[in-house]
């Protein structure tokens, strides 16, 4: 039979899996921005001297469209990058919320059972609507679960719809002004 403390346990041990993921997931990010921080201020300087060379205002042009396409590609680099350390994380988190649902449940119908085995003759119909309550509220959750998931495919598509979008937008822009 599962004890109170087990439950205690499970969800202490939960809290530590979603700081620890925070966490990791927080220091990618740090270390992400910290290399675009880099990046960005050695482009910034290579970008201004290469600029500093021109001889007319034609020539500054030309520069600034050839300096611009990488500077996009690697913004874009970016977002991909932190939208894959964002997934990630929710990804994980949402697998082990999944597993510690379905133990629980598990777990509690266990508990259920034996209560309800024990249960005065004449109940059937208070064990019919515990049962019942039960599935009902396991079916609730499948499908807010489906529900969220759903979503966050949706969310994702969009994004990088809107990224491929972009790209392609700079790249016409970059070679009609060519």
């Amino acid at each position: 039979m599962t004890k109170p403390e087990d439950f205690a346990k499970t969800g202490i041990n939960f809290a530590l899996f979603f700081a620890n993921t925070t966490f990791d997931s927080v220091e990618r990010l740090f270390l992400l921005n910290l290399a675009a921080s880099r990046s960005i201020f050695e482009s910034s300087i290579a970008n201004f001297t290469t600029l500093l060379g021109a001889k007319d205002i034609q020539s500054l042009v030309s520069l600034q469209k050839d300096l611009a396409k990488p500077n996009l590609e690697k913004g874009m680099e970016y977002s991909r990058n932190v939208i894959a350390i964002a997934s990630e994380a929710k990804e994980k988190i949402a697998k082990e919320v999944e597993t510690k649902v379905a133990d629980t449940n598990a777990q509690v119908s266990g508990l259920v059972e034996k209560a309800l085995a024990a249960a005065p003759a004449g109940s059937e119909v208070a064990v019919a609507a515990v049962k019942t309550a039960i599935k009902s509220a396991n079916e609730a959750y499948a499908g807010l679960n489906k529900a969220a998931k759903q979503a966050a495919e949706v969310a994702e598509a969009s994004v990088a719809a809107l990224t491929d979008a972009t790209v392609k937008a700079a790249n016409v822009v970059a070679s009609k002004a060519a």
